[in-house]
């Protein structure tokens, strides 16, 4: 009896946790070295490397392949590393690959899930099309004055210190400026998180940016089994979260709504949105708080947490790259005497170098190491070597593409660890494969937004101080290997402001 009970477990183990790895050799595809039950995400989970190193590392092992499998945990995923194979799948073939790979299930944690990044198929096609005329120029415009606003109260904070250089923690700081930013566009409310260092926008954009040990364990327990997920009825995050955002998006509509105040945010288009006439989208006339709710905090949280983790790296290059800072503060000077000493949104969105360094720091420092889709329909992908069989990628599987790996590619860019602008230039930009707001139909629709939003702190910035490094900068910078959403500097990273 022991020694059948002894076979059953050696067979269970074989069947789900040994066999599972042989998915792609069986098809003659190309794989790394995954481990036993951990697959290819072994190197984060024991953080031997951060997740940045951890994909480049196994990218730069199959430098003579198109694509090749990867293991989340036992599940096979295959890694796509060709340009042009990418532009099929995200633009071309876009109708195979419709969704992201679920990450929170909606029936469990509906705030999280019905956002935009989590909704599928019509759903979000209709999600996408409602929440469009929030980030389009002139919406944007009508919000610049908003941002603008709180890009100076964030110099005028450090302007007041009585100090020739002010040190600061440049992820901490910038991620104050996000929330201020985010509060006001998406939600109306007016903060000042450097003034008020633990106001509740902060704290809970704090928690919700920072995956903590039991969050890794809801994440696994998804993986593994999406039925225990939903009998264990988890959530993400905290009630104490869901509550704050959902009180404070019924508050604000109500208020809004007996008092007809207007005011040109993300609510009031959603708000707007929900009261059109019947030829709009069925979504969009049936929305509820808990629908406007759910695309106010993907958006919070993509404003608090990846667009500050930009900025970070951003004033990290230019405090190091003295030369480059230099000609960008030329042309911020150039572009004041052009607008009679004003800020514009016309101003700042049709600066060529400051456009340039924004764009390197994406290239070199993407907020999002890996991009991700799931297969909604089975899709073929035809040999095109000898080398090369015919794939087929079947409906849900998940596909993914090493950005920072491509972004790091010698092939495509040149010493692609040093930083460039000029590689952006008008005549080379598009040349080049870069992915850090996606492609297609699915690329980040804040795009622009997150663009302006940096664009507009770095003007003030760079005009206002010298961006020099401190004693406590790490020279050069390196990645935190703790799990998180984005890419982190391993021991903070500070950037001293010197006043001009």
């Amino acid at each position: 009896m022991i020694f059948v009970v002894i076979l059953i477990g050696i067979f269970f183990v074989y069947y789900f946790y040994i066999r599972p790895f042989s998915y792609w050799k069986k098809r003659g595809v190309k794989q790394g070295k995954p481990w036993f039950f951990f697959g290819d995400t072994w190197p984060m989970i024991f953080r031997v490397m951060d997740m940045a190193t951890n994909v480049s590392s196994v990218y730069q092992q199959m430098p003579d392949v198109r694509y090749y499998g990867a293991y989340q945990f036992s599940t096979p995923k295959i890694v796509i590393r060709d340009p042009d194979l990418i532009k099929a799948i995200t633009v071309k073939d876009f109708d195979h690959f419709t969704d992201h790979v679920a990450m929170v299930d909606p029936k469990a944690d509906p705030l999280f899930g019905k956002n935009l990044l989590g909704l599928r198929g019509d759903e979000w096609r209709n999600m996408r099309a409602t929440l469009t005329t929030s980030f389009t120029s002139s919406r944007i415009k009508t919000m610049f004055e908003l941002i603008s606003e709180a890009a100076e109260n964030y110099i005028k904070y450090f302007l007041n210190k009585n100090l020739k250089v002010v040190e600061i923690e440049a992820k901490e700081t910038f991620s104050r400026y996000t929330i201020d930013v985010i509060a006001t566009t998406s939600f109306g409310v007016k903060v000042d998180s450097l003034g008020d260092k633990n106001n509740e926008f902060f704290r809970m954009g704090k928690e919700i940016s920072e995956i903590k040990f039991t969050a890794l364990i809801k994440i696994l327990i998804m993986q593994l089994s999406l039925k225990l997920y939903r009998f264990l009825n988890l959530a993400m995050f905290r009630k104490e979260v869901n509550q704050f955002f959902t009180s404070l998006i019924e508050d604000t509509i109500r208020t809004r709504e007996e008092k007809n105040i207007y005011r040109p945010d993300m609510l009031q288009n959603l708000i707007e949105a929900r009261k059109q006439n019947p030829g709009t989208s069925k979504v969009a006339r049936n929305f509820s708080n808990e629908d406007i709710t759910a695309q106010a905090v993907i958006f919070f949280f993509a404003g608090f947490d990846s667009v500050s983790s930009v900025m970070t790296f951003l004033s990290y290059e230019l405090a190091i790259n003295q030369t480059i800072q230099n000609k960008l503060r030329e042309e911020i000077y150039a572009t004041l005497k052009e607008n009679d000493g004003n800020v514009t949104y016309e101003a700042i969105v049709h600066m060529k170098y400051l456009d340039m360094v924004v764009s390197e720091a994406l290239r070199k420092w993407p907020p999002f190491v890996l991009l991700g889709r799931e297969c909604t329909k089975t899709y073929v992908i035809e040999p095109q070597s000898p080398t090369e069989k015919q794939v087929t990628i079947p409906k849900g599987m998940a596909v993914t593409v090493p950005i920072y790996a491509i972004q790091h590619d010698p092939q495509y860019y040149k010493d692609p660890e040093e930083f460039i602008p000029e590689r952006f230039a008008e005549e080379n930009k598009n040349q080049l494969p870069y992915l850090p707001f996606g492609l297609g139909p699915r690329s980040c629709l804040g795009s622009r937004f997150a663009l302006v939003e940096i664009k507009t702190i770095f003007f003030h910035l760079v005009k206002n101080f010298k961006l020099v490094p401190t004693g406590r900068t790490q020279i050069p910078v390196k990645l935190s290997k703790k799990f998180s959403v984005n890419i982190r500097p391993e021991q903070g990273l500070y950037i001293g402001l010197e006043k001009l």
